[in-house]
């Protein structure tokens, strides 16, 4: 293990502790820094569903390609492409600094959303396991929280965000944009495969979660086709999620660059249809979202899903990834109960259980 100090700040980052690297995260640093605060505020101008988030990781190890929030490591000196797969800021007081922020008395206990930015279950939250702590620091204070991720780590968690669904909504929402093995792994080279993600859908709805799968983003020419988007939304069922979030790729500036950089390697051939689509937006245009929705929302229907795109806000409570909807409590209780007899096989949900996770 090789520690690195660094005297003052590390790329324009405030409250540098220390530099981490290890043999088990070749080519990856962690820097851990001391946070001032770990809710943020979603400006009141935002379409967001929700006030409230927490992002315990700045940088992300999954290394997706066309990931929006790559611009954000352009705040910290660093660059928004191989930096922000390699270099993660991990705020490694989260839990107690959120504990002492829910525990004020103006705390309003609104929704809290986890994984709009980077996602709280990378590989690094393997080795710094600040999830349980920020779970509980929220349930405790009897506040509702969302959790997006594209991480199986999240089946180390699932007793205890079963646990405290008894008391607080919780909504689990997994992200699988590719159902092509080749594809997944050349575009999110860090992310668990697509077989993986699915067994954890399956394994949060076996304890009675609704749980969101979001397909997005939707890739033209590359993931848009009636064969795959029928796969997936067949594989999505099967699994036993509710309801699935669809959106076309944006490409905001930080990841346009680096996935046009990712397409002319990987598909030369479609880099010009691209340069040409995301020539005056970060958006795809209206016309290929009113086709893509027509495509999808009828595999949508005939495989039992609720659907909504990310398009749409008023649709379904959702317009970004991580945007979640609570789940009704007494749906979840209810489902739960419908549930017993197969969940008393899976995660043991004892207390001795529980405390393991800490």
């Amino acid at each position: 293990m090789r520690w690195e100090r660094q005297n003052g700040e590390l790329f324009a980052v405030q409250g540098l502790v220390r530099s981490v690297s290890t043999p088990e995260f070749a080519g990856m640093t962690f820097h851990e820094v001391l946070a001032k605060s770990a809710l943020n505020k979603v400006p009141a101008a935002s379409s967001m569903p929700f006030t409230w988030t927490i992002n315990p990781y700045r940088g992300c190890s999954h290394a997706c390609v066309y990931c929006f929030a790559r611009n954000t490591h352009r705040y910290l000196d660093l660059d928004s492409g191989a930096d922000f797969d390699r270099q993660v800021i991990v705020k490694i007081n989260t839990p107690e600094v959120l504990a002492a922020e829910v525990s004020k008395p103006k705390w309003t206990h609104e929704l809290v959303a986890l994984g709009t930015n980077t996602d709280p279950y990378q590989r690094a939250e393997g080795r710094y396991a600040l999830m349980p702590g920020i779970i509980t620091a929220l349930a405790e204070h009897d506040t509702p929280m969302s959790i997006l991720t594209k991480g199986t780590l999240l089946r180390r968690d699932l007793p205890l965000l079963a646990r405290v669904a008894e008391d607080v909504p919780v909504e689990l929402g997994m992200s699988i944009a590719v159902h092509d093995d080749e594809l997944q792994q050349a575009i999110e080279p860090g992310t668990p495969t697509t077989t993986a993600r699915l067994a954890t859908v399956r394994a949060a709805a076996d304890l009675g979660f609704d749980v969101s799968v979001f397909l997005m983003p939707v890739l033209p020419k590359l993931t848009d086709s009636l064969d795959h988007l029928d796969q997936a939304l067949r594989a999505i069922r099967d699994a036993g999620a509710t309801r699935v979030v669809y959106g076309a790729l944006n490409l905001r500036p930080g990841a346009r660059e680096w996935f046009f950089e990712w397409l002319e390697r990987e598909h030369p051939e479609l880099l010009p249809r691209y340069r040409r689509m995301y020539a005056n937006s970060s958006y795809a245009s209206k016309e290929y979202r009113s086709w893509l929705a027509e495509r999808i929302n009828p595999l949508i229907d005939r495989y039992g899903l609720r659907g909504s795109t990310d398009e749409d806000p008023a649709s379904d409570s959702t317009a970004e990834p991580g945007a979640g909807r609570p789940i009704s409590w007494q749906r979840f209780r209810a489902r739960r109960e419908q549930m017993r007899p197969h969940a008393a096989s899976g995660p043991d949900l004892t207390p001795p259980a529980q405390a393991a996770l800490f």
